[in-house]
């Protein structure tokens, strides 16, 4: 029988908790997996590498989209797959892959699912599996309270989704694959691994995290209605038709700002910095994902 290893993060929960987890887990023969609870996402790398280092086979990942990013992060390179345990508010990756928000069924996908090699991007040196980007997005995030999204989900980046409309755009200069492919004023960069953001808005519909390729899109929406045109075009899958997206496809993409902005990976913010050198890592982590309906 493998070893196994659960990195949890202790302020996130779904279904029945860490109860359910673990007797899901003894159900399954595997009473006694190495466990390790961290109480911010930030611990959680030195958790997987202790986890990988006492010989962990598999490693449970149990919480939000950031917290899956740090640990992704922590395995690239390794021969040892993530199984994620979506306890998050947005779950992007685990929704994008078909991992349900349902204890059982998760640790099933990761006991005895497909695994699957994905890509990663790269931004700044740090790894990415769903999202990344400067403007909108990395205000939205890191204005939103982690209280009110414990308490409302979703509907918490509300409020920040509002200030983000209102936030100027920045002149930037951007590079995709060593030539210049935009030069102007934007509100947001946006660079996917997958098609989809939160609340289900499909922003590249071609995008998939196995082909090798990174999507990117930039928004030049300058006011809050400008900001609704563009969510209406997305919910409609017109955003391909819009005159305030513009959207490519490549390997390398070297972002220059006027000025320092705050950016995000997989929903977690970063330092403000006026470059963002961003790669694709092809085929560098192995997830597990549902296996493939039968015939």
């Amino acid at each position: 029988m493998i070893v196994i290893a659960v990195v949890v993060h202790a302020g996130k929960t779904f279904g029945g908790g860490l109860n359910e987890l673990r007797k899901v887990l003894v159900e399954a023969g595997h009473g006694k997996p190495l466990w390790y609870e961290v109480s911010k996402s930030r611990n959680a790398p030195k958790a997987v590498h202790r986890a990988v280092n006492e010989g962990a086979e598999l490693v449970f990942v149990w919480g939000g989209d950031g917290m899956v990013q740090l640990c992704i992060d922590a395995l690239s390179g390794s021969e040892v797959p993530i199984a994620i345990l979506p306890a998050g508010t947005g779950n992007l990756l685990a929704t994008s892959l078909g991992i349900p928000k349902d204890v059982a069924k998760a640790v099933d996908i990761g006991l005895n699912g497909t695994r699957r090699k994905l890509d990663l991007g790269v931004m700044n040196g740090e790894r990415f599996a769903a999202m990344a980007g400067t403007g909108f997005d990395a205000i939205m995030v890191g204005d939103t309270d982690s209280a009110e999204k414990e308490k409302l989900g979703r509907m918490a980046y509300f409020r920040s989704s509002l200030k983000a409309m209102r936030a100027k755009g920045v002149r930037m200069r951007i590079r995709l694959d060593d030539e210049v492919w935009f030069a102007g004023k934007a509100s947001c960069v946006l660079i996917g691994n997958i098609g989809t953001v939160t609340g289900g808005l499909e922003v590249f519909a071609e995008a998939s995290p196995s082909d090798g390729q990174l999507d990117l899109g930039v928004i030049t929406a300058k006011n809050a209605w400008q900001w609704l045109r563009v969510f209406s075009e997305m919910a409609m899958g017109r955003n391909d038709e819009s005159h305030l997206i513009e959207k490519a496809r490549g390997k390398r993409i070297d972002v220059k700002l006027k000025r320092r902005r705050r950016y995000e990976l997989d929903g977690g913010v970063r330092p403000r910095t006026k470059r963002l050198k961003v790669r694709i890592e092809a085929g560098a982590i192995t997830v597990c994902v549902p296996a493939p309906a039968a015939p």
